[in-house]
């Protein structure tokens, strides 16, 4: 094929796996189950009379999962195609491929395209759940179809992105960090286009944000106008989104070869055996032979030992720098006080800090025109204004952060020292607390420029202190939980894929499943507390689900429970938030999070629970 042999081996080897089937069921049934508790949610709250009724119904439905398809898939194939590549380079196994007679294309649109075989599958496998929503009524089999465009185009330009930037970057942290701040650059530039009402080019904000937001795109062509606005609305953002896939593959193609291997890499390389030349007297390495050299003896002894050179014995290196004092951990040690993540986290870092002003700018913006004080009086039970730009920042913020934590157990493990760690004297507990702390203290900035921001509101008096302190000790035991969610999956998983994937997976779904709450409580409006039935089988479903993640290699009784309590909590949460009960939710939110991150934590204090690596997980390719 033209893609080259890594997608033809992947095409092949991909149906073969059990979790193929395994993940395109679960996707499938969930979107079904979505449908039934959105049913069950109408008629609990009005009667179905008409024919009109069913129309609304479907239009409403096929308006609120078109979205979050969306976001489960731009999230996904960013992360897949990443990781891939990022595993590649951690394993040492990129270098291989560069040494292979591919060519550049193949090897670039090879991973790209394998990486996003899932998502396609996950399409198909929603496609005929789409057409059942027509079947309501009030949608049409033109909405689905601009909608699967939008969202085809959406995850291959977001692929492309994860691509270019894991051939780019060296470390697996850096690259799934850039990638989720780049696609919230991406949407949030495009949002403050359209809430600027600037014109560039002879276009106004809200044309561009339109023509450049997929969410925007998306939303626009799940509307039942879409059939005769599909020119103005759709079509600009096809091509915006194909051009910028087209461009990121391109400039992959062309400079893959220049950033791999890396320039660490290269100042490593040595010369051959034929330079060398070694003083048999001395031992020394010199430039150039001697006329006394050329005797048959010491020709003899300096062919045997040019071969010696390259040994560890043969180095001699003069230490003229003072030695640095460890830790009585020296886990932490290293995790704090040297470079364990690359310097170019640094970078990292002052990405962050733009989007902290980006979003101070807009909360700002909103303070001064008076706009969010009208929003808060007014609102009800609505979302505040100012929740728009600081939301996504919040989980940004943690999913950096949990990003940082199972790269920190992954790159251990990829690098071949955990095994080295398992046989030294450090026990488990400086092990888990070394890596917990670490982390805590590498992304303090992560954690403290949103606390930051919620202090901007409290000091324009958009929050009361009490609520500032809710939210800083809920952010709080959020952080922790990531934290020892991404240390806990990395601990888990053999594959180093499949570590990220459910780390993130599950930061990802938690949220997600805030977010659809969310939607189909504001969407099918009714009685708060008798909404709680309608969503047990999607509750239940949850459940199941961070069971399984968590419980991968280590099921427990406390896993079980905690597995339970959080779609519970989070439901129980946004139920409480609406009616304003803020010190329950507080207390509901501490002691679900809290008792998951202890039943991830207690059972790797008394024992070393890491997986070594060395028995491949079956999908790990």
């Amino acid at each position: 094929m033209f893609i080259g042999p890594i997608f033809s081996r992947e095409a092949v080897v991909a149906p073969r796996r059990p979790r193929h089937f395994i993940i395109r069921t679960v996707y499938g049934i969930s979107l079904l189950v979505l449908i039934c508790t959105a049913w069950l949610l109408l008629t609990n709250t009005q009667d179905i009379q008409n024919a009109g009724d069913m129309a609304r119904f479907g239009s409403i439905m096929f308006q609120i999962l078109a979205p979050l398809q969306l976001a489960l898939l731009m999230f996904l194939a960013a992360i897949q195609a990443a990781s891939n590549i990022a595993i590649e380079k951690d394993k040492e196994t990129l270098i291989l491929l560069l040494m292979s007679r591919m060519t550049n294309s193949e090897l670039v649109l090879g991973k790209l395209f394998s990486s996003l075989l899932y998502i396609a599958s996950l399409m198909l496998t929603s496609l005929p759940v789409f057409m059942l929503i027509v079947l309501f009524g009030g949608t049409s089999f033109t909405q689905v179809g601009w909608t699967f465009a939008v969202t085809g185009l959406t995850a291959l330009a977001a692929g492309s992105l994860g691509a270019i930037v894991a051939l780019w970057r060296e470390k697996t942290f850096q690259t799934l960090a850039l990638v989720a701040m780049a696609i919230v650059f991406w949407i949030g530039t495009a949002e403050a286009l359209a809430l600027s009402g600037v014109t560039i080019a002879g276009l106004s904000g809200l044309e561009i944000a339109e023509a450049t937001n997929p969410f925007r795109a998306v939303i626009n062509a799940s509307h039942p106008t879409v059939t005769s606005t599909w020119l103005e609305k759709i079509i600009p953002f096809l091509s915006i989104a194909g051009g910028l896939s087209i461009l990121l593959s391109a400039v992959a193609i062309l400079r893959v070869r220049r950033w791999n291997p890396s320039r660490d890499v290269r100042m490593g390389q040595k010369s051959s055996d034929d330079d060398i030349k070694v003083d048999m007297f001395t031992g020394k390495l010199v430039d150039e032979a001697t006329d006394g050299e050329a005797e048959t003896g010491k020709g003899a002894v300096r062919e045997s030992e040019k071969f010696r050179t390259g040994h560890v014995d043969a180095r001699q290196r003069t230490v003229d720098t003072k030695t640095r004092k460890v830790w009585d951990n020296p886990v932490l040690w290293r995790e704090v006080r040297t470079w364990a993540y690359g310097k170019k986290i640094l970078f990292i870092r002052g990405v962050f800090w733009v989007l902290a002003a980006c979003v101070f700018f807009a909360l700002y913006s909103m303070v001064s025109s008076g706009e969010a004080y009208k929003v808060v009086a007014d609102a009800g039970t609505s979302i505040p204004i100012t929740a728009k730009p600081l939301m996504p920042f919040l989980l940004l913020s943690l999913v950096m952060v949990n990003a940082l934590a199972v790269t920190s157990i992954t790159n251990e493990r990829d690098g071949r020292s955990l095994d080295l760690l398992r046989v030294t004297d450090i026990s488990p507990k400086e092990f888990l607390f070394g890596k917990l702390l670490g982390v805590l203290t590498i992304s303090a900035d992560m954690i403290l420029l949103p606390i930051v921001l919620a202090g901007y509101l409290w000091y324009s008096e958009l929050l009361t202190g009490e609520h500032l302190l809710f939210l800083i000790i809920g952010f709080a035991a959020l952080q922790i939980f990531v934290v020892m969610l991404g240390i806990h999956c990395g601990m888990s998983y053999n594959s180093s894929r499949q570590g990220i994937g459910a780390s993130l997976g599950t930061v990802f779904f938690l949220s997600l499943g805030v977010v659809t709450t969310i939607l189909m409580m504001i969407s099918f409006t009714g009685n708060v507390e008798g909404q709680l039935a309608p969503f047990l089988a999607f509750l239940i479903g949850g459940a199941i689900g961070l069971f399984v993640t968590l419980g991968y290699n280590m099921p427990s009784k406390a896993i079980a429970i905690a597995s339970g309590l959080l779609p519970l909590a989070m439901f129980y949460s946004f139920t409480g938030a609406v009616l304003k009960s803020y010190l329950a939710v507080l207390i509901v939110i501490v002691l679900a999070y809290g008792f998951t991150t202890f039943a991830m934590m207690l059972p790797r204090l008394n024992e070393w629970l890491v997986s070594s690596g060395r028995a491949r997980a079956s999908g790990d390719g």
